[in-house]
């Protein structure tokens, strides 16, 4: 992400609920962590074509070892990939390989059926 000095979150959300709630505390089964990064935002978003792994739908694919995914970054130090984090494909291309960020910025800005462009209005 950027140079700036973001919230430690941008870079550690997923991985801090995969490391305290799945790993440490059992609150949430990975399973259902998946689910609720995944298929449930993209439903209630009403983005048909995504949120599950499935032949014919659009898929960004996280690869992570779950017995050491843990956030590192910090309010000092914000800018720090997930430790376990191994790869990251958007679109189908990688945009951090074997842990390291390639540069790759393939995503694109997903607008659900709520949004209305200024000239709607």
């Amino acid at each position: 992400m950027g140079q700036e000095h973001p919230h430690p979150r941008a870079y550690g959300t997923f991985p801090r609920i995969l490391h305290k709630y799945v790993r440490e505390e059992h609150r949430l089964s990975l399973e259902e962590a998946i689910r609720k990064f995944t298929a449930l935002p993209a439903q209630r978003m009403r983005l048909t074509d995504r949120g599950v792994l499935k032949r014919g739908l659009w898929a960004d694919v996280v690869v992570f070892d779950p017995a050491t995914i843990a956030e590192r970054s910090t309010f000092s130090s914000p800018n720090q990939l997930a430790a376990g984090m191994q790869w990251v494909l958007v679109n189908g291309v990688p945009v951090i390989s074997e842990g390291h960020m390639t540069g790759a910025k393939p995503g694109r800005v997903l607008r659900g059926a709520g949004y209305r462009t200024a000239s709607a209005h």
